[in-house]
């Protein structure tokens, strides 16, 4: 009897979003399914297999690029990781879908970009907010022009990092911990999407309080130019229990405001206040990671583009460098194009 579906999946790492969110997102897609994880403890991938009902598990990644049944991979590992194992990946013809940020450096995610496209494969990044309806919405009516020209935004995005999430994050540098590349980054891209526009400068100021160990930092604050001349203010940390999450656009003709979307949830309210008073907008909410994979999906069948493309990818862990290298100079920092 053959194979019950059409494309399988191999995770590179037995990791908790991929527990939480991408292994029902997968297994949503028709004809999608998780055929194997790779986890270097040998104890820990065969419990991981065991409580998802995965077939298959691997102690190296050439054991798991191995399997002839593995079509895509998604890569959750550890940030300083993705590099060699999205590298692997295309030199085994297998498909990519990358957590971000997809590396430590600019440089090193255009070689894994390069590696993608001369191996003919499809590579994405996995950044999930783009896939919220509230985050789509506020993209149409900045797009439509709801609002008149866009002039600033804000994004409040300052979080309690909960206990199980911290570890690497909070303790690790070189494996890429700290707030920038792991909140920041989602920022930019967020931004960027909603925008259709490239940030240039970044001007930032970050602390190290209660969880950063090892001269990370657990709280940012930036500010980020865009070629529009839109300003927007950051505010993100891993230490903040209580402030809620959000987002806004403010134009020449309005305000765009919503609240509670800055989440790997299906949730959040919209609002969009003009001279006409204040509208609450309808959203459609589905799951964030099923959407996002269904487009990765379509992508593979040649239809369409993936929510987030590796070369976003590449541009949104740039903003993000900026801002640490203006945390670190204490000084503006120009935004190249990394496609220039």
């Amino acid at each position: 009897m053959g194979k019950q579906f059409t494309t399988g999946w191999g995770l590179i790492g037995a990791s908790t979003i991929a527990a939480e969110h991408m292994i029902g997102a997968i297994r949503a897609q028709a004809g999608h399914e998780v055929v194997g994880v790779m986890s270097s403890d040998l104890k820990r991938g065969l419990d991981y297999a065991a409580a998802h009902g995965i077939g298959r598990s691997h102690v190296t990644l050439a054991a798991l690029l191995a399997d002839p049944d593995v079509d895509a991979v998604y890569i959750s590992t550890t940030n300083e990781l993705h590099r060699e194992q999205v590298l692997a990946a295309a030199a085994a013809g297998k498909h990519v879908l990358c957590e971000k940020p997809l590396a430590l450096t600019v440089a090193e995610a255009h070689e894994m970009v390069a590696a993608c496209r001369k191996a003919g494969v499809v590579m994405a990044t996995n950044h999930h907010l783009r896939n919220a309806a509230s985050h789509r919405r506020i993209r149409e009516l900045v797009q439509s022009g709801a609002i008149g020209r866009p002039l600033f935004a804000r994004v409040f995005h300052a979080v309690h990092l909960p206990p199980h999430l911290q570890g690497w994050r909070i303790d690790r540098p070189a494996a890429g911990g700290g707030v920038i590349l792991d909140i920041t980054v989602h920022d930019a891209d967020t931004l960027r999407f909603i925008l259709g526009c490239e940030p240039v400068e970044a001007v930032a100021m970050s602390q190290s309080t209660s969880l950063a160990r090892a001269d990370l930092e657990d709280g940012v604050m930036a500010v980020l130019r865009f070629e529009n001349g839109v300003l927007a203010q950051l505010h993100d940390a891993f230490t903040v229990r209580y402030a809620g999450t959000g987002i806004e656009i403010h134009g020449e003709e309005g305000s765009i405001i919503g609240r509670g979307v800055m989440t790997q949830r299906p949730v959040g309210e919209v609002v969009l206040r003009t001279a006409a008073g204040e509208t609450p907008v309808p959203l459609e909410h589905q799951n964030l990671y099923v959407r996002g994979v269904a487009a990765f999906a379509a992508a593979l069948r040649g239809e369409g583009a993936p929510a987030a493309s590796a070369e976003d990818g590449v541009r949104s862990l740039a903003v993000a460098c900026a801002v640490v290298d203006a945390c670190r100079t204490q000084a503006a920092v120009k935004i190249n194009d990394p496609f220039a």
